[in-house]
């Protein structure tokens, strides 16, 4: 009795730590465009795991987004709020704010890849402070470069 009232007590603390999983990015390529100098190509691919979201960011690049596999949840300041699915895609512009990036599901995984035409050497994510919408003191995420 006292093993399963644990369980019970601790069951939701669970839940909110695999829920509160991050996303997963992988680069898979980066390449120079010379034909359009100091701008680089960078595509990555990103796992969200079930319940995973992104929070909010801004790229500094055009993202073009597609979905491989489940479901994900995406949005830009000022546009409505999209669920993507297999096989659909996204645009964010560099001028972008990301408001919300998330798995549709709390349950199964989502997975996509996403194209990034920046400046090279640039962060991949810049993150804005929710509370005055500038950029944020959290970390930067690295270029990308390899």
């Amino acid at each position: 009795m006292k093993n399963s009232l644990r369980i019970l007590l601790l069951a939701p603390l669970v839940a909110s730590t695999v829920m509160a999983q991050d996303a997963q990015v992988t680069p898979l390529m980066s390449k120079d465009l010379p034909e359009f100098p100091g701008k680089e190509a960078l595509m990555i691919s990103v796992l969200y795991p079930p319940g995973a979201k992104d929070p909010i960011h801004r790229h500094n690049a055009h993202a073009f987004l597609y979905v491989l596999e489940g479901s994900v949840v995406m949005q830009v300041k000022g546009g409505n709020e999209i669920t993507l699915t297999s096989g659909q895609s996204f645009y964010e512009g560099p001028n972008d704010i990301h408001t919300v990036g998330r798995n549709a599901s709390s349950t199964q995984p989502a997975r996509f890849v996403v194209l990034l035409v920046k400046d090279k050497g640039a962060p991949v994510l810049v993150p804005i402070n929710p509370a005055t919408g500038s950029i944020s003191d959290l970390p930067k995420a690295k270029s990308g470069e390899n």
